[in-house]
Parts: structure tokens; C-alpha cells; sequence
């Protein structure tokens, strides 16, 4: 690895966050994790007691959009810059999109797009200043492909794909970075406590995804992914002097979007001419 960086990473109490935290705290970084609760935040900084000065903990619920926007202003002035800031905050939720209310997609977008959306509007002033920075947006290889039952998730990382794809852009003159990352199935806590359900209450769909739901049931924590071998990938992303717009991890997820991507292809063709028929003469 290059030189020490200072990570922001939402979300390291468990999964994706939990890994990436260790994985750069023993590669010499310095690492400011979010958590939830005053426990959380000490259990996090205890966890790094042996190697004082590289865990710093920060209570953040990134739905309070108004103490999200302002989380880099104390960060910068009490830790110092930051150069990779890493969303990673977020939960899936299942269900049928016609048993699933209004609430709980609300509250899907409020902690994986707008969430992010505000920690990242909260350091981007200070990247851009700088003229470096790096920022990842923890996205899903459910942001290219879908599955029945998870609508509303994703919808979120649909979502969370195109505004990072945009902002990279935006940033591009700035020698500022954006990476959306989209695993595949990891052994995290995705597919067990972390997941919201809604109910089962329309029995025409029994058929197509009560199978769907007890095989994800099942196979968590049995998912081909380590989230290990996730974090290594991550700090091998950020030492890169060019980083993609977009990095898939775990084969799983490059073999469904391949496929989904050659589907895409003979989809346009077939519909080509009437495609091109809109055009004004």
C-alpha cells in the first residue's frame, strides 16, 4: 500500500464496515467508524485499543440528514482530512412489492440513497478543495440485476449506481474519485438480523417466492463471498491512481450482471427498429 490514508467508513459494527476497518487499520491507515449508540462506539475503538491513534468512533444515524451534512466539519477539525470516504450504511429489505407499504420503502431510501447521499454532500466541499479524495459507495449486484422480492432494494442501489456514476463526473476535474462497489453474495449479516421483511398476505405469489425466501434464509452465512477478501479488495481500489466507476465484487455477481448485460443486448436489438422509429424525420 501507498501512504497512510484516513477512512470515514458509515456502518462498522458488523459486515463490510467491521472487515474494511481491520483491513486498514493493519495496513497503517487511520480509520473514523460510525455506529449507532455510545456501546457501539466503545466497543469499536476497545476492538483497536492495541494500536492507538487509528480507531476513531463517530455516533451517526445517517437518516438525521441534518447532523450527516455536518459530520465532516467536526471530522476534519477534530481528526483531520479525510481522503476515502466509504458509505457503507445500509440493510435489505424483502418482501413482495404489492404486500410492502409505502413506509417501508421509504424508509429503504432514507438509509441506502438519501443517507449516503447527505454524509457524502457533508465531504465532497472538502475534497474538492483539496483536489483529491476518493469516495465508495457501497451499492449490490442487486444495482444492475433484480430479483423477485426485493424490489425496493433495488430501487435503492439502482439509485445509489446512478448518482455515484454522476457525481464521478462532477468530480473528475477535482482528481476526486468515485467508485460505486457492488458485491455479490457476501457471508455478512445481509441475508439474516440485518434484513427487514414485510409479511406474506397475498397467497398468488406463494408459488414464485416462498422457495426464493427460505433458500436465502438458509444460505445466510453460507454465501460464496468473504468479507476479508472484500476489505483487501477495497484497499487495493483506493491505492489505485484510477480507480473505475464501478467495481463489481465476487464471481457471482460478474456471472448475473455478464448475463444480465448479454439479455440487455439482444433486448435492444430486437427492438431496434421500433427504437429508432421515434426519431423526427
Amino acid at each position: 500500500m501507498s501512504a497512510s490514508k484516513t477512512f470515514f467508513i458509515t456502518g462498522v459494527s458488523s459486515g463490510f464496515g467491521r472487515a474494511l476497518s481491520q483491513a486498514a487499520i493493519d495496513a497503517g491507515h487511520r480509520v473514523i467508524g460510525t455506529v449507532r449508540n455510545a456501546a457501539a462506539a466503545s466497543d469499536f475503538e476497545a476492538q483497536f485499543s492495541a494500536t492507538p491513534g487509528r480507531a476513531f468512533a463517530r455516533i451517526l444515524d445517517v437518516t438525521d440528514f441534518a447532523a450527516a451534512e455536518k459530520i465532516a466539519a467536526d471530522v476534519e477539525a477534530a481528526i483531520g482530512p479525510v481522503d476515502v470516504l466509504v458509505n457503507n450504511a445500509g440493510y435489505g429489505h424483502e418482501g413482495i412489492f404489492e404486500e410492502s407499504g409505502m413506509d417501508a420503502l421509504q424508509r429503504q431510501f432514507d438509509v441506502n440513497v438519501f443517507g449516503a447521499v447527505a454524509v457524502t454532500k457533508s465531504f465532497v466541499p472538502f475534497m474538492r478543495q483539496r483536489r483529491r479524495g476518493h469516495i465508495i459507495n457501497i451499492t449490490s449486484m442487486g444495482g444492475f440485476i433484480t430479483m423477485p422480492g426485493i424490489a425496493y432494494y433495488c430501487g435503492s442501489k439502482f439509485a445509489l449506481e446512478g448518482i455515484s456514476e454522476t457525481l464521478g463526473k462532477e468530480l473528475k476535474a477535482f482528481n476526486v474519485f468515485v467508485t460505486a462497489v457492488a458485491p455479490g453474495s457476501f457471508r455478512t449479516d445481509w441475508a439474516g438480523r440485518s434484513m427487514v421483511r414485510s409479511p406474506r398476505s397475498v397467497a398468488d405469489y406463494d408459488a414464485l417466492f416462498d422457495p426464493i425466501r427460505n433458500t436465502r434464509a438458509e444460505r445466510s452465512g453460507m454465501q460464496p463471498g468473504d468479507p476479508r477478501k472484500a476489505a483487501q479488495a477495497m484497499l487495493t481500489l483506493v491505492d489505485s491512481p484510477s480507480p473505475p466507476a464501478h467495481l463489481l465484487l465476487g464471481s457471482d455477481a460478474l456471472g448475473l450482471v455478464r448475463k444480465k448485460l448479454a439479455e440487455l443486448t439482444q433486448e435492444l436489438a430486437q427492438w431496434e427498429a421500433l427504437t429508432c422509429s421515434t426519431d423526427a424525420a
